[in-house]
């Protein structure tokens, strides 16, 4: 097993506090970590130094002799070429921009792209140029689901090392072999995916809690001690006395938050009739066809509504239309005398860097420091210095967090939300998932993130040129049909990869219904006997401690895995086409 990278008691540290002090980590080929932690706690920073473009403060990171590794930084730092100048020409680079949707401005230069297509065009050059080492920093930003299922089954294959930070759950826990956890200053190294890493900390939390515990129990044992003395002692052990002082005075550790996010201040009636949209088309002015046509869509109060497609299909134009930043170009859309929309935009508003936290919450119509304010910087764990720093020093999720604090803040009844979960860190969503399961207000999001529309909406619209439709079977069935669309429509000389099971399920020829009954049950078996299999494995891998073990038990898992979604989702297309009949 070849070494790639080994950090040996690494500090970070920022002008405030310790990012990560003491931190040591080995990464060989074959493993698969997944690096996790609250915004701020130096994830980014972590990516950079182990990727070799930023020197820790103190210990060292040794590289394997010869080891190419390939940074995927939050900032792309392109130069101003063409793209195929950048990612490079053949049919497996072109294949690999083909699936992040930017096959078609292969020609165009990088000054020419919006922010989102600049990130997938350096990620495909990191793809097309793997070496041995993958250090990605959230890979699956601005990509839509398509493109993010095709990234998970590209890095199970891949025979390197991987470390990646991601807010996507599903991506870490099909993934990652093991997790490096972030906490205020330390580092928690544990064996397994996403799954692990929760245990582990509801793990460490229990355990702080009864350390705790003896802790206040041992203090009343001392106190007890003090007490009982004969009333004629006039001394008592000095030390025994100290003893007892420190244990009273001794806290548990604080919490990397005060508490739970708590978003649930009050919001405005919602009447019956929220947003109507009636035959609506709109079309650039730019264009010579409209980007979708005919589109009646009518929410009520409480819509939980997700929207997807391909990028650049009107997922955020449509959402620019129900907030009145558009007008359709044809049809319709009325808008709830009772309505307050709150919309949060992809990029968000670009913030003054030198602007002050607190400023920043109070607006133009408040004086910073209102008490109101305060309680609400508190529920979006903007405490302690946060409150007084600068907009410029925040990381981008802890900007992306004081966005999204500052529309909840103006109290809407219907909120917008344009790819939400970008950049915010996993303690965040779950937070933000729970609160929207109870908000009494009508919700419409666009989102890539499979765990968060499979939490918080009951239907789903896709968006495809020219068209939008609602998708019966929710997110999976969507993904499903589009990863079948585009293996049938993927060229079949050598400028693709070969055909998937999938591709000739979907170009076969009509079966008749015992022909698909028996096809089925082939599929529900080998469905089971994959699952009972993934379990063993997960189960093997739980108790396994050797680090060369570990590692082909998780490329076999990664292996496992993505024949299962395989196999489900050839058994989704064969019960449509058996429903069918």
């Amino acid at each position: 097993m070849t070494i790639l990278v080994d950090a040996a008691a690494i500090t970070v540290t920022r002008s405030d506090r310790v990012l990560f002090g003491d931190l040591s980590v080995t990464v060989s080929d074959g493993d698969r970590l997944g690096v996790v932690g609250i915004n701020g706690t130096g994830k980014s920073t972590l990516l950079r130094v182990l990727g070799g473009e930023q020197n820790p403060e103190v210990g060292e990171v040794r590289r394997g002799k010869g080891v190419r590794i390939s940074l995927l930084d939050q900032e792309d730092n392109l130069p101003d070429l063409t793209v195929r100048e950048i990612v490079g020409s053949g049919w497996e680079n072109e294949a690999i921009l083909d699936r992040l949707d930017m096959i078609a401005a292969i020609d165009r230069r990088i000054s020419e792209l919006s922010g989102g297509q600049r990130k997938r065009v350096a990620l495909a050059r990191v793809l097309s140029q793997p070496g041995d080492l993958l250090i990605l920093d959230e890979p699956t930003n601005h990509l839509d689901l398509a493109a993010v299922t095709w990234l998970e089954a590209w890095l199970a294959r891949f025979a390197g090392g991987v470390i990646l930070v991601s807010h996507d759950r599903y991506l870490l826990d099909r993934v990652t072999n093991r997790m490096l956890e972030l906490d205020r200053g330390k580092a928690y190294l544990h064996n397994g995916g996403y799954a692990a890493y929760l245990a582990a900390g509801a793990a460490r939390d229990a355990q702080a809690e009864a350390a705790d515990t003896v802790r206040r129990n041992l203090a009343r044992h001392e106190l007890a001690w003090l007490r009982r003395g004969a009333k004629a002692r006039t001394r008592k052990p000095q030390a025994r006395i100290d003893a007892a002082r420190q244990l009273i005075e001794t806290r548990p550790q604080q919490a990397a938050r005060p508490s739970a996010i708590d978003l649930s201040f009050g919001t405005p009636r919602l009447g019956t009739k929220v947003i109507e949209v009636t035959r609506v088309t709109y079309q650039f002015p730019q264009e010579i066809s409209p980007i979708f046509t005919d589109v009646t869509i009518s929410l009520d109060p409480r819509e939980r509504l997700g929207i997807v497609g391909a990028n650049g299909a009107g997922k955020t134009t449509l959402l620019e239309l129900l907030a009145s930043l558009r007008q359709p170009t044809q049809g319709t859309i009325e808008i709830g005398t009772t309505v307050h929309i709150g919309y949060y935009a992809q990029h968000g508003p670009d913030l003054d860097p030198s602007a002050r936290v607190r400023d920043v919450v109070a607006g133009p119509h408040r004086l910073p420091g209102d008490p109101s304010d305060v309680r609400l910087m508190e529920r979006f764990w903007f405490t302690g210095e946060l409150p007084w720093a600068t907009v410029g020093t925040l990381s981008g999720g802890e900007r992306r967090r004081l966005q999204l604090l500052t529309i909840l803040a103006a109290r809407p009844n219907v909120l917008l939300l344009d790819e939400p979960t970008n950049d915010l860190d996993l303690d965040t969503l779950r937070a933000l998932e729970e609160y929207l399961e109870d908000w009494p207000g009508a919700l419409v999001t666009v989102s890539h993130d499979r765990t968060f529309l499979d939490r918080v909406t009951d239907r789903i619209l896709a968006c495809a040129r020219g068209g939008i439709s609602e998708v019966p079977g929710g997110v999976a069935t969507w993904i499903a049909e589009t990863s079948m669309r585009h293996s049938a429509t993927s060229p079949s000389s050598g400028q693709a990869q070969e055909p998937t099971q999938r591709s000739r399920v979907a170009s076969s020829p009509k079966r008749s219904p015992s022909t698909l009954r028996f096809q089925l049950q082939k599929l529900e078996s080998l469905i089971e006997s994959l699952t009972q299999q993934r379990d063993q494995l997960t189960l093997t891998f739980q108790e396994q401690t050797d680090h060369e073990v570990l590692a082909k038990l998780g490329t076999e898992l990664a292996r496992c895995q993505a024949e299962l979604d395989s196999a489900e989702d050839q058994w989704l297309t064969l019960t449509s086409e058996y429903d069918d009949d």
